[in-house]
């Protein structure tokens, strides 16, 4: 087990090297402890939907591969997660320190509406919003996806909008962000 984890270190490194190399965006999505149903694993196989949200460490994880390429603004790293106890804790400091690292979205068991309004409440004070990719959808669900970015623009919009209740934005800032978390954040962070 300790050659393995050595050995998936060292793939991570090496691949934010040749992301740097050629310019395409490196995503890390930890956090789900896959096939936790033995029985359901052994009768059917994996991918069945026994898989179970699970504690990540990305301050200590992440170290080496940040020492190294951390303040590479040329390279573009988007961090997902499913431990919902490391956004405010670990990965909106990491995301607002490093040029590198931007956020995904609530991803997976967190992709609902209150997941995601959890998620901005929990990232925004620290990373604020241009460290964050706004909404992107990599799901195999095809038919969900305008459904899933209709939500997704709901929340986000609705959190703007208690943002200029408060007085903390002002209406244009709050329309110029909106913009961004529907179109702009993600179209930079992917490089497209």
């Amino acid at each position: 087990p300790a050659e393995a984890e050595l050995f998936r270190a060292q793939m991570l490194t090496e691949m934010a090297a040749m992301s740097l190399d050629d310019g395409l965006v490196m995503q890390i999505h930890p956090g789900s402890l896959r096939n936790h149903n033995a029985r359901l694993f052994e009768g059917f196989g994996r991918d069945k939907g026994a898989d179970i949200p699970t504690c990540t460490d990305y301050v200590h994880a992440l170290k080496p591969l940040l020492d190294r390429f951390g303040n590479e603004r040329d390279l573009s790293l988007i961090l997902f997660t499913l431990d919902e106890s490391t956004y405010s804790r670990e990965l909106a400091p990491l995301a607002g320190h490093y040029p590198c690292l931007k956020l995904g979205p609530a991803w997976w068991f967190h992709d609902s509406p209150e997941g995601m309004r959890r998620f901005r409440r929990m990232t925004t004070e620290t990373a604020g919003f241009y460290n964050t990719v706004g909404f992107n959808d990599d799901t195999r669900a095809f038919l969900s996806i305008p459904a899933r970015h209709d939500v997704a623009r709901r929340i986000d919009c609705g959190f703007l909008a208690e943002l200029v209740a408060e007085h903390r934005l002002e209406d244009w800032e709050a329309a110029e962000l909106a913009q961004e978390l529907a179109y702009g954040l993600v179209k930079r962070a992917y490089r497209l």
